[in-house]
């Protein structure tokens, strides 16, 4: 069996170099910088000549707790190597934000006319870039060129734009992602190197808990909250997939920073299991993150039933065993991957339900641990492939932890 050690913690005593460009979205990366402080990365940080404008370097070297460089320390000899030389070579992984249309362009062309340009030059290490800019800026052709152009280059991570208010009061796109979804693509660019592995695959992925209602208020349920599979979807597109969500009853919070993908919103048993067999046979991969409820009550009452009226028991049906069914669908080339939300012993039970629904590899996780299953930001797992290899993936984030899986998928 083989063991992941220890508590993986994503950015601790990462080197980060963040760089901000001008634009009123530096305020955004202030933000960023305070989360990579808290979470134990080492920052460094530079401001261009025109972030300077929008936000100081005394604001940012008092977040990052390190001196903040500027192009005027670029033209003086205040380090024993030059600047450029030492923060590239330094750095685990880059930030641009805001990235500017006059960056991008620059980036793309090899051009060096500031501490910024150059130190990329100087560097080996991936870049996650975050562009944000007007409308119709964002959308001119050349910008657009450009920004496809950068995207083949394997070192630089693209993160999207969002569409909402802008600084020129129009609602369009080109504004740029949040805190929080910059903090998750940059964990995904330090477990991956911003390698897009699966690019050109389809991925399906359902997840929360489905609930089988009773009367209007009542239910048959579970608490699954879908953080598990919405980070696996976050996740498979960091990694260039095309994703295919399918959510039951997540909470509108957690589905606010996901990144652009499909997402299908169900119910119950019987919408989830409509929508994932109907997209299944255009899925490369399939990964059954949900905690689908096995039983429903045989009748449903359309209105409320008062206490005085509930009946003494409730009649019970099975519901359609979702992943089972995928299992007998699947073709020779398809992945599916099953979840096993267990309690006590977790690998026995998977065990038996990878090989009896024809599974591609099975991940055992369990409930009844601090941090981990249901609700909880971490968790743990084994995972089990169709040979019965087990591979034991310790307490980390959701996000690491979904990397860690599909990184073991891609070796089924």
């Amino acid at each position: 069996m083989t063991n992941h050690k220890g508590f993986l913690q994503s950015f601790k005593d990462k080197k980060i170099l963040v760089c901000i460009g001008g634009g009123i979205a530096a305020y955004k990366v202030c933000g960023v910088i305070s989360q990579l402080f808290q979470k134990g990365a080492q920052i460094e940080v530079i401001l261009t000549e025109s972030a300077q404008k929008f936000i100081t370097p005394l604001t940012v070297s008092t977040l990052a707790r390190t001196q903040a460089y500027t192009d005027a320390d670029f033209w003086q000899p205040i380090h024993p190597r030059p600047l450029h030389i030492h923060l590239g070579e330094w750095a685990d992984l880059i930030l641009i934000a805001p990235l500017t249309a006059n960056t991008l362009a620059k980036l793309v062309h090899g051009m060096a006319d500031n501490l910024l340009t150059n130190t990329v030059l100087a560097s080996n290490c991936p870049i996650a870039i975050a562009p944000a800019m007007n409308t119709e800026m964002w959308l001119q052709s050349t910008v657009q060129d450009n920004w496809e152009l950068l995207g083949q280059n394997d070192r630089f991570f693209p993160l999207h734009t969002n569409t909402g208010l802008l600084a020129c009061d129009r609602t369009g796109q080109g504004r740029m992602a949040e805190p929080e979804e910059i903090l998750m693509a940059l964990e995904s660019a330090l477990h991956t190197h911003g390698k897009q592995d699966l690019k050109g695959k389809n991925i399906l992925i359902s997840t929360g808990g489905t609930r089988e209602f009773f009367d209007p208020v009542r239910f048959i349920g579970n608490p699954s909250t879908g953080k598990m599979g919405i980070a696996l979807a976050v996740a498979c597109h960091h990694r260039g997939a095309k994703v295919t969500l399918v959510g039951a009853n997540i909470a509108p919070e957690l589905l606010k920073n996901l990144p652009p993908l499909q997402f299908i919103d169900v119910t119950t048993a019987e919408e989830m299991e409509k929508a994932m067999v109907s997209n299944f046979p255009t899925s490369h991969w399939a990964i059954m993150a949900s905690a689908v409820a096995d039983v429903k009550p045989r009748e449903h009452y359309k209105t409320k039933l008062s206490k005085a009226n509930l009946p003494p028991y409730i009649e019970l049906d099975m519901v359609t065993d979702i992943v089972a069914k995928l299992g007998k669908m699947r073709q020779p080339d398809q992945i599916l991957v099953g979840f096993a939300a267990q309690t006590g012993d977790i690998v026995i039970p998977a065990q038996d339900k990878l090989s009896r629904k024809k599974l591609s590899a099975i991940v055992a996780n369990p409930i009844d641990k601090i941090n981990a299953g249901f609700g909880s930001d971490t968790n743990e797992a084994i995972f089990i492939n169709a040979h019965g290899q087990k591979t034991v993936l310790q307490p980390c984030s959701k996000l690491t932890l979904s990397h860690q899986i599909i990184d073991l998928i891609l070796g089924c």
